[in-house]
């Protein structure tokens, strides 16, 4: 019985080092590996609008909590809306992240142009490529410390948590409908959509116009407006009556169904 418990701690070493390398690995499994920088100032207040067309994103629900993205996730603004968890790569830049592994999770609501002008490794962060984060300065600043600049990062896709609906904002005018749909959970990023007048039986397919804008070219006014949405994942919503039959362009309507 004695012999059966005495393994000693040298002979124990390599089994324990193999469990905490395995312990690793599967920790990082599933994170990808960016970089990240800041803008926007202190307040985030110069973030506001960006290629996905969220306007004002307080008023809109995503807060400082926001990053542009570069050319290789932007994806032509298909990637709007959604949601990545970002962590700071404490592995090869200890002295700059916060300490205690912290992450953040933040909504893709912008684009990051490359600068061709400047090399990939100096300046030209957001260069194709490269997989960047340039993350509003508040959001940055709960992984990492300002005086880095830039870091390197661990991100995944995560789902985007909403606690109202799906939201609408029609613009345009007569014949010609620009539907912002925001606050989307679930994946966040919209695949395709479909516009409805209570006047026809038909769902008309929506075209993205640009960012998280998508288009109709059909007389609508004077009637309630229906939405069905598909995001990336693959589900779909159907949301009947979302606007009243006197809406106005400009007007902001939330339906009572959300992605989860």
């Amino acid at each position: 019985m004695g012999s059966f418990c005495t393994l000693s701690i040298n002979s124990a070493t390599p089994l324990i080092m193999l469990i905490m390398l395995q312990s690793l690995t599967m920790n990082v499994t599933g994170w990808t590996a960016a970089h990240a920088t800041f803008y926007g100032g202190s307040d985030a207040s110069q973030t506001m609008g960006g290629a996905c067309g969220y306007g004002n994103l307080y008023s809109n629900g995503y807060g400082t909590k926001t990053a542009a993205l570069s050319t290789a996730l932007f994806n032509d603004g298909q990637i709007c809306g959604a949601c990545f968890q970002i962590i700071c790569d404490a592995s090869k830049v200890p002295q700059w992240c916060l300490p205690g592994s912290r992450s953040i999770i933040v909504t893709a609501t912008n684009f990051c142009p490359p600068n061709n002008a400047l090399p990939n490794d100096n300046g030209g962060w957001c260069n194709v490529p490269l997989q960047h984060f340039d993350m509003s300065q508040p959001a940055f600043l709960q992984i990492a410390q300002y005086k880095a600049g830039i870091v390197p990062v661990l991100y995944r896709r995560v789902p985007c948590k909403k606690k109202v609906g799906v939201r609408f904002t029609i613009n345009g005018h007569d014949y010609f409908e620009l539907v912002l749909i925001s606050n989307v959970g679930g994946r966040g990023d919209v695949k395709a959509a479909w516009i409805k007048g209570s006047n026809s039986s038909e769902w008309e397919p929506m075209k993205r116009n640009w960012g998280a804008n998508w288009q109709s070219n059909s007389y609508l006014n004077g009637q309630s407006l229906s939405f069905r949405v598909t995001i990336s994942s693959g589900k779909t919503l159907t949301m009947y009556n979302v606007a009243p039959a006197n809406w106005q362009f400009g007007q902001t309507f939330a339906a009572s169904q959300q992605f989860r």
